[in-house]
């Protein structure tokens, strides 16, 4: 629940961008949404990285949690008492763009701690937070067709709906925030806690306390021994977000389902992405290597997604194209949940966490590199 509840302020501003765009017809809104979101939580996970022994991950998971609220607090209460549904008013689209920012600020602080306190843990907790952001996609894609079937498609249409996603997100985070302060207090956290603790302890006795640069030191090397899962982190999201949602969304259509195609081919997306989460529960793949070269080989999408577009008839048709897209989302799950996994368990106990948070900064990294190769690679 708690990895459902982080992804999904991220999917509410990216699913509202149709009503934004309305409200503000001369801004990229998409695309400044993402650049904006992804660069301060790149930022925000290096500097947790790097300070993440001064402070703890209690405080930081419920500070973000809080920031999440207030963020997508923001947008309603605007809509609510400035915008009121006009077009053109620009100032608030930057209170809309600083409320984005303000959630790549809690993404860090949530995304990262999370991540990294379920790295100490046994695997089935990293593999059910992993499952959990997934879950979040499919909860929206369910929104939007339930939007579009109950809501007209015009500008009071896509503000019920923008209000909606926002309203289910704070009601979702609120719940994440009350069960993750409940999760904490429960025997098996603290037995895991104080094993880390001990871990430390005993690290210090041969190495001496962690002072700044004993600190840095220990990230690197624990960059070092996971370098080779982050970059089949880095490879998996840079092939799927190049591809998803962009080339989804805009580069392939059909007569048949006309505007309803891509909303499906996102659900088809996103349920095959849980499927691939869910799927390391029932058998993970724990050799690092085949698991890294496996997301080599999703380098494969290119060419058969571009077939899809200057391919034979067949090719560009909805059934190639729905199966390429369901594939492309259970090998992005199940790769990251395996990955995610594996990665904590390569160093010690004490260094676990600072695995996990490194994880997710390599996590963001792929997501804005395959966001910008998006706009490129489609001939």
């Amino acid at each position: 629940m708690i990895g459902f509840g982080y992804l999904l302020p991220w999917n509410a501003f990216i699913t509202a961008v149709d009503y934004f765009s309305y409200l503000y017809p001369d801004v990229s809104v998409d695309r400044i949404f993402a650049v904006v979101y992804m660069v301060v939580s790149l930022i925000g996970i290096s500097l947790i990285i790097l300070y993440s022994h001064k402070s703890d991950a209690f405080i930081r998971i419920n500070l973000g949690l809080a920031l999440f609220v207030l963020s997508l607090l923001i947008v309603p209460l605007l809509d609510a008492f400035y915008v009121k549904g006009q077009v053109g008013f620009y100032n608030g689209f930057y209170v809309t763009a600083a409320s984005v920012a303000l959630a790549g600020v809690a993404d860090a602080l949530v995304q990262g701690s999370i991540v990294g306190s379920a790295g100490q843990l046994p695997e089935r907790y990293m593999q059910a937070v992993i499952a959990g952001t997934a879950a979040s996609g499919v909860l929206v894609s369910v929104l939007r067709i339930f939007t579009k079937v109950v809501y007209s498609q015009d500008a009071s249409g896509l503000r019920k709906s923008a209000n909606l996603y926002f309203s289910v997100s704070i009601v979702i985070v609120f719940i994440s925030m009350v069960l993750y302060n409940i999760v904490h207090r429960l025997p098996v956290i603290k037995y895991y806690n104080e094993l880390k603790i001990q871990a430390v302890t005993e690290g210090e006795e041969d190495i001496g306390p962690f002072t700044g640069s004993v600190w840095r030191s220990s990230v690197w090397d624990t960059v070092g021994r996971i370098k080779w899962c982050g970059f089949g982190i880095v490879l998996i999201y840079v092939v799927t977000l190049a591809i998803f949602p962009g080339y989804i969304t805009e580069d392939v259509h059909s007569q048949l389902l006309k505007d309803w195609y891509p909303i499906l081919l996102i659900a088809g997306y996103n349920v095959g992405d849980l499927v691939g989460k869910c799927l390391t529960a029932v058998y993970l793949l724990e050799n690092a290597k085949i698991a890294i070269a496996s997301c080599i080989a999703r380098l494969l999408f290119f060419p058969l997604f571009l077939g899809c577009l200057h391919g034979p008839k067949f090719f560009p048709t909805e059934i190639p194209v729905t199966i390429l897209t369901c594939l492309l989302g259970i090998t992005n799950g199940y790769l990251t949940s395996a990955l995610m996994i594996i990665a904590p368990k390569i160093v010690k106990l004490q260094h676990a966490e600072t695995a996990g948070i490194v994880s997710v900064l390599f996590l963001v990294f792929g997501l804005a590199a395959g966001s910008i190769i998006a706009w490129f690679w489609v001939i």
